[in-house]
């Protein structure tokens, strides 16, 4: 099997500098927020002229992208790390809850920074989409394996008690996209339930680290692991 060629000494001396440049910018972002990163203050802070650090990063917006890609990858392999094909699909979404809560508590600026407020000016560009599906993607997996294995109601139990919810067409477009795309032969009913458990985990996460359950709880770890329970058996049973 053929082995790349070695990295010459300029593009060792390239990468080294490029992940210093990011990690000062992370140390700004935790600082002083996302809107206020300033390739000045970062190149400033290396000991750098500003124009050094253009021909790394050519404007704030695509240190930001950088950035935002590295979050997005860091938090998709956490849950891949976390999940366990070989698990009950319900131990299997508490696992991969907890992997994702623990990567960001470890890690609450880069979460702020994909999961909170939008950057004011940024547009993020389409080379985000993929390091931004990568989490999402093992969750689908999760929710597929459980319909194929029938751990999962395939149904919509509201049904039964005649409340079945009306689902517009164009969110049932929707969803057959995402089925197309990420979760094969999963119904209307089990994704539009799995989409809400996701806002469920995330709405959680956002609720402790962006200080909104101050002086309401006090055990975090316990309320979260309560939370996620109810989440995973309505995931599972649909109730």
């Amino acid at each position: 099997m053929p082995t790349s060629a070695p990295r010459t000494a300029r593009e060792r001396v390239r990468l080294e500098l490029t992940a210093e440049i990011k990690q000062v910018a992370r140390r700004h972002l935790a600082d002083e927020g996302a809107s206020a990163l300033s390739l000045r203050a970062v190149a400033r802070e290396l000991g750098m002229v500003s124009s050094a650090v253009y021909r790394y990063f050519p404007s704030r917006d695509d240190l930001l992208t950088a950035l935002i890609v590295d979050a997005y990858d860091a938090v998709g392999a956490a849950a891949e790390v976390g999940d366990d094909p070989e698990a009950a699909t319900g131990e299997r979404w508490f696992a991969l809850a907890h992997a994702i809560r623990g990567w960001a508590i470890d890690h609450p600026q880069e979460y702020s920074l994909i999961y909170g407020s939008p950057v004011p000016g940024y547009r993020a560009p389409a080379g985000t989409i993929d390091p931004a599906a990568r989490v999402a993607i093992v969750y689908l997996n999760v929710v597929a394996d459980g319909v194929s294995a029938g751990d999962i109601a395939r149904d919509d139990p509201s049904a039964s008690a005649g409340e079945r919810v009306r689902m517009p067409r164009a969110v049932r477009a929707d969803l057959s996209a995402l089925r197309a795309q990420a979760a094969p032969h999963v119904p209307d009913a089990v994704l539009s339930r799995a989409m809400l458990v996701w806002a469920m985990l995330f709405g959680s996460i956002s609720f402790e680290l962006f200080g909104h359950l101050h002086n309401i709880i006090h055990d975090f770890d316990g309320f979260f692991e309560v939370q996620m329970r109810h989440a995973g058996r309505f995931l599972v049973d649909g109730a």
